[in-house]
């Protein structure tokens, strides 16, 4: 039974950490000391509205169909291999770290909506909390389904305090370009290796192996 729920934290994880104007924002207001409770709430929590109404809705609609079931899972194992290979190419890519940004002080509205537009404006969140997380849940069976959710939704929760509150630790760590490529070589190892258990799943390495057999 836990097996879903650590699969959920590790394909969240592979989701959420991607680098990204999001995870700049909620680094950068940690790095300030500004609003970190507010911005690392906010994300979270639209995190888990989106994710549960994934596995409940589109895990549900999904689960109903073993056809459907199939085309989830094969359409989440190829939106993580070009998920994985983004972070891979991200690995030699890297340019300049993340700049601490200046110690401007704003209001807590303005760090809310910025926050709300930042997470709610990016069409991937819906692709990844909804769509992929949602069909992913609905290989599992049962609870192994809300596991899985919960494993997600537990991530989204760990990594947005995490960054907020330790980001002025980490700040300096993630100025240089190294990091970022560490960073994104983990993602990359995360991602491919999910898929390849969703092309599993779906039997499609199993049609291959027969197709080379044959």
């Amino acid at each position: 039974m836990e097996l879903p729920f650590f699969t959920g934290m590790a394909t969240g994880a592979g989701l959420i950490i991607a680098i990204g104007a999001q995870n700049a924002f909620v680094l950068t207001q940690g790095i300030r000391k500004q609003h970190r409770f507010a911005v690392a709430l906010i994300c979270s929590l639209c995190d888990a509205l989106l994710i549960s109404a994934g596995v409940a809705g589109m895990g549900s609609l999904i689960e109903q169909s073993p056809k459907l079931l199939g085309i989830a899972a094969s359409l989440g194992a190829l939106f993580l291999f070009v998920y994985g290979l983004k972070s891979l190419v991200s690995v030699f890519r890297a340019g300049q770290g993340l700049e601490e940004a200046e110690g401007k002080v704003v209001s807590r509205k303005q760090v809310v909506l910025t926050t709300l537009a930042i997470t709610l404006l990016n069409p991937h969140v819906y692709l990844d909390t909804v769509v992929l997380l949602g069909g992913i849940s609905a290989t599992f069976e049962g609870a192994g389904r809300l596991l899985f959710g919960a494993g997600a939704l537990s991530m989204s929760f760990v990594w947005f305090f995490t960054l907020a509150y330790g980001s002025a630790l980490l700040g300096p760590l993630f100025r240089k370009p190294i990091t970022w490529r560490i960073l994104n070589g983990a993602i990359f190892l995360i991602m491919w290796s999910i898929a390849y258990k969703l092309l599993a799943y779906a039997g499609i390495l199993q049609t291959i192996q027969n197709m080379w057999a044959s």
